[in-house]
């Protein structure tokens, strides 16, 4: 196929709007000494959170994932809010950027398994998302998607094999 190089990137971008859609609403803006702005995952969320797991929880046949949400996630879940949060901005940014696009895929692989394994029971639907992100993932990690319309490009040029590895 010509240019699949450019449709790989293309689905790269959209995926990364994608989870960049997903988060908007999960960020408020904080201010460090009442000067500097910076981003904190909103109460609401935090609020949202732990019915949204224990929705998941709740009819979820898979038995050691429901166990984990119930055991784990819901106790601590403004820290798994929070880190939900932080990783889906930083995959949809990094996706969008072409940014270390194999360790972002590598996060976005972990979220989207979890979302799965999570919501997977609720509806064809659901399965069928998941499955697709997970395809996604896969497929930027193995086709270096950054390295085509990112700065993983310029990354693999700079000569820092260890670098290299995560594009």
């Amino acid at each position: 196929m010509i240019g699949s190089d450019r449709w790989v990137a293309v689905l790269r971008i959209v995926v990364g709007v994608w989870f960049v859609k997903a988060v908007w609403t999960k960020f408020t803006i904080g201010f460090l000494w009442d000067v500097i702005p910076y981003p904190v995952v909103s109460p609401r969320f935090i609020a949202f959170h732990p019915k949204r797991i224990a929705e998941f929880a709740a009819g979820n046949p898979v038995g050691w994932y429901k166990d984990f949400l119930e055991g784990t996630v819901l106790p601590q879940s403004r820290v798994f809010a929070t880190l939900q949060a932080f990783g889906e901005a930083a995959v949809g940014l990094g996706l969008i950027l072409g940014l270390l696009t194999g360790l972002t895929a590598l996060v976005g692989l972990f979220l989207c398994l979890n979302y799965g394994l999570a919501s997977q029971w609720m509806s064809f639907g659901q399965q069928g998302f998941h499955v697709l992100l997970v395809t996604s993932m896969i497929v930027f990690l193995g086709a270096r998607a950054g390295r085509t319309w990112g700065i993983d490009r310029w990354i693999a040029r700079s000569g820092k094999r260890w670098l290299r590895l995560v594009t």
